[in-house]
């Protein structure tokens, strides 16, 4: 296990895995109860989250500075707190878009995208509960595996859904809209994957 002035660093990783988590969650609870007098609040509601992870970024950030033996390299660290972060921002992105391109309907292959984000972010978050004894766990390339998967599932929806779109709806302008809010939901569950590859590529460093 990490030794406790490690601790300071996977605590944060897991922390601000868990906020991507809970924007995730109510992004999806957003597009499946879809109800356009409320999306002012799920604006804010999210930011105030995706403020919280920035927060708690900036702390670690900090605590690097100061720090003179780090766990792991930090460049790594650096790295792995960055895209977790771009990861939560990807979530916000979603419903901005939502917000500002006017959406009055969910499209149903949009919610499908939008659960298996929830999935990969929960994976994420599984997967830093382990990195911590990433030396000896036999968890954590399960759900490394598991979260390029997801990945996979969903640019195979994202796909889909980008055909289904283009072959069904004739108003170019939703056509435009859903064309953006696909290809952030797509990108969400890439920074999930970026994290992951990032958390592979440390283990293979120091082991």
């Amino acid at each position: 296990m990490a030794k406790n002035q490690d601790s300071v660093y996977f605590n944060s990783f897991i922390k601000c895995t868990d906020f991507s988590c809970q924007a995730a969650h109510m992004l999806e609870e957003t597009m499946a109860d879809f109800k356009i007098e409320n999306m002012a609040d799920r604006m804010e509601a999210v930011h105030t989250i995706e403020h919280s992870a920035d927060m708690e970024k900036h702390a670690l950030l900090n605590t690097l500075i100061k720090a003179f033996i780090t766990p792991i390299d930090r460049e790594d660290i650096m790295l792995l707190s960055q895209n977790i972060d771009e990861l939560t921002d990807k979530i916000e992105d979603v419903l901005i878009r939502i917000y500002y391109n006017n959406i009055q309907e969910i499209r149903p292959d949009a919610l499908k995208m939008v659960r298996i984000v929830c999935r990969c972010c929960e994976a994420v978050k599984a997967m830093m509960e382990e990195f911590p004894d990433f030396r000896h766990s036999k968890k954590l390339h399960e759900q490394i595996i598991k979260i390029n998967s997801m990945e996979e599932e969903a640019d195979k929806i994202y796909i889909d859904s980008m055909h289904q779109l283009h072959t069904t709806c004739s108003d170019p302008m939703t056509v435009i809209a859903w064309r953006e809010i696909y290809a952030y939901l797509e990108k969400c569950a890439d920074a999930c994957e970026h994290v992951a590859d990032i958390v592979e590529s440390v283990v293979m460093k120091n082991t």
